[in-house]
């Protein structure tokens, strides 16, 4: 078949798809690049740093290629060409201001190499040819332990896994990894809370919020809609003034506290602690992330026909069969949809658990931002991040295949 202008229909109709999906691009477009280069790019780059390392082969290249032939398992200081390759790196280093940079991206690793090169590179200039072993010793003994150039030897190459092994709570040696002393363990065990008070506030979230969206969903639409403002009631209030609302309340002289002795319940000495720990965090986020529970459920349950429950009762099924056999399964997908937020939106919390957690109720992002914003050690925050971002979606994953995320919901 041939179209008006004697071409095959269906070449002249490739033409007009092929035209049609161009047209949507173009409009698409601007779009598209705005979220590359403000959302895509960014986390991109911060990602990215959980790997690079080019900071110290970048400022230190003769250093890097001279320890390549130094065997740090014999023990021994490097030779003088090594201290010689040292001493002219760290001379333009300093000339451009970034020999400080470096024993900063040393001292993550080894604590006390950033004083060294500080040290050393306000003499180095005034160093005499020759001899520089001896003359670096001079300016600081630290030179003279083993361990400094392992380090500056095991992160000469561009790319480093030891973000992710510090973020593991791990450590290389010159046997390979090892674990952290007891002591020294804090990211796996910050994990490990992170994921547990999430999965406690979701289902805190689902306890509260189905009664509360079953109700919604079965009164008049009038009355429900006037409930339903009291739902979105807190999201048109600040999160930092919801959050310091429950400080208020539930410290120890705060409301909640003072009404129980008032009443003679509690004593003056007996005061409950529910503030500045993992109790404070799971009540403040339970309300906060509440919204996010309620909404879902409310959307799929007023789909639930009232007719299913209607036929199962006058087939003799009881209230509590017809709404567990009947109504419930109807539901499910409502919480999964309202699950999944719940406990993403729980796991990166900030504010809240940075408020009201002390030191048992913070969560790995609260570690995440101090790496961030205090220590500077971007690269960890970022190995954090993406192992973060690697275990949700391995909860995505395992929740896909045992419920399906085809099944989940809004409505």
């Amino acid at each position: 078949m041939l179209a008006a202008d004697g071409t095959p229909l269906k070449v002249s109709l490739q033409r007009a798809l092929r035209r049609q999906k161009i047209r949507a691009l173009l409009l698409i477009s601007p779009l598209l690049l705005f979220i590359i280069l403000t959302f895509v790019a960014p986390i991109g780059d911060m990602l990215f740093r959980s790997v690079e390392n080019g900071i110290v082969p970048e400022n230190l290249p003769r250093t890097v290629a001279a320890l390549e032939d130094w065997d740090p398992r014999l023990g021994e200081l490097p030779s003088e060409e090594v201290f010689a390759a040292l001493q002219a790196d760290l001379v333009i280093a300093e000339e451009k201001k970034v020999h400080t940079r470096v024993g900063s991206r040393l001292n993550y690793e080894n604590p006390g190499i950033s004083s060294l090169f500080r040290k050393s590179g306000r003499r180095v200039d005034k160093m005499e040819e020759g001899n520089y072993k001896e003359q670096f010793l001079d300016i600081d003994k630290g030179w003279g332990d083993v361990e400094v150039w392992r380090t500056i030897q095991r992160y000469s190459s561009p790319y480093t896994a030891g973000y992710f092994l510090a973020a593991m709570d791990a450590k290389p040696t010159i046997d390979g990894v090892e674990m952290k002393p007891d002591d020294e363990r804090i990211y796996l065990y910050l994990f490990w809370r992170t994921f547990l008070l999430s999965i406690t506030i979701t289902f805190s979230c689902i306890l509260l919020g189905y009664p509360v969206a079953f109700i919604l969903a079965n009164l008049p639409l009038r009355t429900s809609n006037l409930l339903m403002i009291l739902v979105l009631l807190p999201f048109w209030t600040s999160l930092l003034v919801r959050t310091s609302s429950w400080i208020v309340l539930l410290q120890q002289e705060g409301v909640l506290n003072d009404t129980l002795v008032a009443l003679g319940i509690l004593s003056d000495d007996g005061r409950l602690q529910l503030m500045y720990n993992q109790t404070g965090t799971i009540i403040a986020m339970t309300h906060i992330l509440l919204p996010f529970m309620i909404l879902p459920l409310y959307s799929v349950m007023k789909t639930v026909s009232p007719s299913y429950v209607r036929a199962a009762k006058s087939l003799g099924a009881t209230d509590w069969t017809a709404f567990w056999k009947v109504y419930f399964p109807n539901t499910v997908p409502g919480i999964g949809a309202g699950a999944i937020l719940v406990f993403i939106l729980s796991i990166g919390y900030y504010i809240t658990p940075e408020l009201v957690g002390g030191t048992s109720g913070i969560f790995i992002s609260n570690r995440i931002a101090y790496h961030i914003s205090s220590s500077l050690n971007w690269g960890l925050a970022a190995a954090l991040g993406v192992i973060l971002l690697l275990v949700i979606l391995v909860f995505y994953w395992l929740y896909d295949k045992i419920v399906g995320i085809d099944n989940v919901k809004l409505g």
